[in-house]
C-alpha cells in the first residue's frame, strides 16, 4: 500500500492535534489513599499543573508546537490536555502529593474523611 501525503484513508483516522485518550490513568486504592498513575509522555514537569477546587482534582498538561520547518503532517500532540477527577469536598489539599518520573505522573490523595454522626443527648 502506498501512502500519499494528504490523501489517504489514514487522514480520517489520524487527525493530528487530537489528544483524545491522552493522560490515561490507573486509579488504585491502598492504605487509606488513592493513587493515580497517569501517562504523560513527551511532556516536561514544568508543563503540568495540578489543581484541587470544589472537590475536583484537575490535571493539565501542555506541549508547545516546535518550529523546525514546514510541517507536512502532524500526528503528535501539541496543545493542552485536561483530566478532572471528583475526589470529594473533605480532602485536605495540603496532604496531596505528586511525583513525576519518566513520563509518568503519580498523585497520592488521602481518602475523603468520613463524616462521623454523633447523637447528642438532651439533658
Amino acid at each position: 500500500m502506498k501512502y500519499y501525503v494528504g490523501n489517504s484513508v489514514f487522514d480520517d483516522f489520524f487527525k493530528g492535534n487530537d489528544f483524545t485518550g491522552a493522560l490515561k490513568t490507573d486509579i488504585l486504592e491502598k492504605d487509606g489513599l488513592y493513587q493515580l498513575n497517569m501517562e504523560v509522555p513527551g511532556i516536561n514537569k514544568e508543563d503540568i499543573q495540578i489543581e484541587l477546587k470544589n472537590g475536583y482534582l484537575t490535571v493539565r498538561a501542555s506541549k508547545n508546537k516546535e518550529d523546525n520547518g514546514k510541517l507536512i503532517r502532524q500526528e503528535r500532540f501539541t496543545g493542552t490536555a485536561t483530566r478532572s477527577f471528583f475526589v470529594g469536598h473533605k480532602v485536605d489539599g495540603s496532604e496531596i502529593k505528586a511525583n513525576f518520573t519518566d513520563g509518568e505522573l503519580k498523585i497520592v490523595i488521602p481518602m475523603e474523611q468520613k463524616e462521623v454522626v454523633k447523637q447528642i443527648e438532651i439533658q
